[in-house]
């Protein structure tokens, strides 16, 4: 018994020698516990002031990548490529026929589409359905939704190659050098002024 009692009594001890030790180490260093709990936040770029509105969670990462060479296709069934589209601003909007808030939100991209006719501006929805019944509700849901084109990934991979990857919906706006300036994940008002306003910045840089 006298035994256990010592063997017990030189745990405790050790255990609070460590414990005096741990809190000895956090009074000298108080940071400590501050930086194991607060994740570095990523750097944001000067569009940041226009998440705002319905846009509010957009990301603008300060570090800038190029978008990805995924090929994806033509309402025809030919390649395409976001290269396709260099020169000009991008907005590339992810949807499905099954996701709601795709729906949704585009009446909103075919009318900024329709305001930006004629300038520097690609408005370009790819559809993910892999289902050739949705496949053709697409095709027939995006009709509705002048002057909107159709593209398919029929994969469903192209969303999980974008900074969101593979929330839905997702929206990336690409700058005229090939670059992701900004993204988003879930439903928005593209036709916004606040969205408009972040189209304009891009469409003006030289």
């Amino acid at each position: 018994m006298k035994v256990s009692e010592a063997i017990f009594g030189a745990v405790a001890g050790v255990l609070l020698i460590g414990v005096i030790g741990g809190a000895a180490l956090l009074y000298a260093k108080p940071g400590l516990i501050d930086k194991a709990a607060t994740p570095a936040v990523a750097e944001k770029s000067e569009l940041a002031r226009f998440a705002k509105g319905s846009i509010a969670a957009l990301e603008t990462p300060a570090v800038l990548e190029p978008a990805p060479e995924y090929v994806f296709k033509t309402r025809d069934g030919a390649d395409a490529r976001l290269a396709d589209f260099r020169g000009k601003v991008v907005v590339l909007n992810v949807w499905a026929m099954w996701c709601a808030p795709c729906r949704t939100e585009m009446p909103t991209l075919a009318t900024l589409a329709e305001s930006y006719a004629g300038k520097d501006l690609v408005v370009l929805p790819v559809n993910v359905d892999n289902d050739a019944n949705a496949i053709a509700d697409a095709r027939s849901f995006i009709d509705v939704h002048e002057p909107l084109p159709l593209y398919t990934d029929p994969k469903f991979q192209l969303p999980f190659e974008l900074p969101g990857k593979g929330k839905m919906p997702q929206t990336v706006l690409i700058d005229r050098q090939g670059r992701i300036r900004a993204y988003f994940a879930g439903e928005a008002d593209w036709a916004s002024v606040e969205a408009r306003a972040l189209i304009d910045a891009l469409l003006d840089e030289a």
